[in-house]
């Protein structure tokens, strides 16, 4: 019986490039193993996949009776509905500690890194496993993204000796070139809905006891949104009664500005507020060099709560 790897919701490129790199070293050390996904793929996503010839991984949401090792996320809020009746066989992260619990021991690699990706790359080199050329190219890029070119307060020296090794191997030497190419594939937007430009990069999370969304879109110009907030925001109230939350937030990231707007609807936006120092303005407000959601926004988000 074949086992599961994936990402979390709204899988971003780390989740699929990790179940994808994990499944094949697991698959080397000899357990069959599959990567899928719990979402639809990102456009940097689909320009990394067709850079490198990527299969996208098969849609699957439910794992009642499986065995599974997930990557990227530890929170319940970001898994599928019935991963209580699922195996965890393993975790591979690089975000806070979130609540999921097992029944059985479990093979753990949790590392305060830039991307999930290092620390998969780091387990190639523990088990001695060769990375093919492809898989070294999607992981490079997948690396890229997270520490967003190196600039993210994130990423570490792990992670820029990764980027390094991955490039020798997939033959790339302007690894940064590469990448421009691949934010600048992320920030198209024309003829993208509301409601997908709210979730490439969302995640829900239960602060103690509290139901929170926080979304981001890195983009190369967040200027090119200017005439869509108010469409941002429509569909941010909606999904914040569908999802029954306290706090919807959405961080349109900047990376050559580096910085993040972010846009705010909240039953108390006075917990945003004292969280991040500032006073929001039509639920508005910009904040001078952040670009991490997990360093930056979620450690003093939710202290608040």
């Amino acid at each position: 019986m074949s086992t599961y790897i994936f990402g979390h919701t709204n899988p971003d490129s780390d989740s699929i490039v990790g179940a994808i790199s994990l499944a094949y070293l697991k698959n080397q050390l000899g357990e069959d193993c599959i990567a899928v996904r719990q979402g639809e793929i990102s456009p940097e996503t689909e320009f990394i996949l067709k850079k490198f010839g990527g299969v996208k991984p098969e849609l699957k949401t439910s794992f009642t009776g499986e065995s599974v090792y997930i990557v990227d996320f530890s929170d319940i809020a970001q898994a599928p509905k019935d991963i209580a009746e699922a195996t965890i066989l393993g975790i591979v992260d690089h975000h806070k500690l979130g609540d999921l619990t097992t029944d059985t021991p479990l093979e753990c690699w949790i590392r305060p890194i830039g991307c999930s990706n290092t620390v998969i790359k780091e387990m190639y080199d523990y088990y001695k496993v060769e990375i093919p050329k492809d898989i070294a190219g999607m992981m490079m890029c997948a690396i890229l993204s997270d520490t967003v070119i190196f600039k993210s307060p994130t990423c570490t020296k792990i992670d820029t000796k990764a980027v390094k090794d991955l490039s020798v191997i997939c033959g790339i030497e302007d690894y940064k070139a590469l990448a421009m190419e691949m934010f600048i594939a992320k920030s198209q937007v024309e003829g993208a809905s509301a409601r997908n430009l709210n979730t490439r990069d969302y995640k829900p999370f239960d602060m103690n006891g509290t139901k929170v969304g926080v979304g981001q879109l890195e983009m190369v110009d967040i200027s090119v949104l200017d005439s869509r907030i108010d469409e941002l925001f429509a569909d941010m109230k909606l999904m914040k009664e569908e999802d029954e939350l306290h706090t919807i937030m959405m961080l349109l990231t900047d990376i050559m500005k580096e910085g993040s707007k972010i846009l705010v609807l909240s039953d108390d936006a006075s917990k945003v507020e004292s969280a991040f120092g500032i006073k929001l303005e039509n639920n508005q407000a910009w904040l001078e060099g952040v670009l991490s959601r997990k360093k930056q926004i979620i450690p003093f988000l939710q202290p608040q709560f």
